[in-house]
């Protein structure tokens, strides 16, 4: 793996990386997770491959695992204990790099990031949207926290470590040729299967 180009990759490629793991590995997680990818699969089709960026523990491909079965599965990871913990599940390839140093040859039907661009330093957002739209073939997916205009906000106690912005507007204003195909949004007290008050956005190009 490279040097860390940011304070952000040093972050969550260490000690808190690893606790974020041990507070989020659960069955819930799982059944919400498959409840949001069934909203997002809806306006797609063919997939024959998937790639994510920042899997963590790969609970997100897991749910895809199941929801299009036979699916070629690719995880990018920066955090060691994750990397391994997705090698033992045994589904997925797994590149272990940070997304803003990877290089892929690879295109994928689906190519995705949840969670993760909100804690990216922002001046480094541009080298991700490339990743994500370089390795694509067909459609793109974004799962974060939206807000119309950037904005940062403590995370944990951490300044510097969670941004909020229109990720996918920012995407589609860099390359006019991504379609908006479809949107929702996720609240926390859903009473069956919440997210994290997340909003997604599928793109094809």
């Amino acid at each position: 793996m490279k040097e860390f180009t940011t304070e952000q990759e040093s972050f969550w490629h260490g000690e808190f990386g690893n606790d974020y793991i041990d507070r989020n590995n659960n069955d819930l997680i799982v059944a919400s997770n498959l409840s949001l990818f069934s909203k997002i699969l809806s306006s797609t089709s063919s997939i024959n491959n998937v790639i994510e960026f920042g899997s963590n523990i790969g609970l997100n491909l897991r749910a895809l695992d199941k929801l299009l079965p036979g699916v070629d599965l690719t995880a990018v990871e920066i955090n060691t204990k994750a990397v391994e913990s997705i090698k033992k599940w045994g589904k997925a390839k797994v590149v272990h790099e940070s997304i803003l140093n990877i290089k892929l040859k690879d295109k994928y039907d689906f190519s995705f990031i949840k969670g993760v661009l909100i804690h990216i330093d922002p001046e480094k957002l541009k080298i991700v949207y490339e990743n994500l739209y370089n390795s694509s073939n067909k459609y793109i997916a974004i799962v974060e926290y939206y807000n119309p205009t950037p904005v940062e906000i403590s995370y944990r106690g951490h300044d510097d470590r969670l941004f909020k912005r229109d990720f996918a507007g920012d995407m589609m204003k860099m390359y006019p040729d991504l379609k908006l195909i479809d949107y929702g949004f996720v609240y926390h007290k859903d009473s069956n299967f919440p997210q994290d008050d997340v909003t997604w956005f599928i793109m094809k190009k």
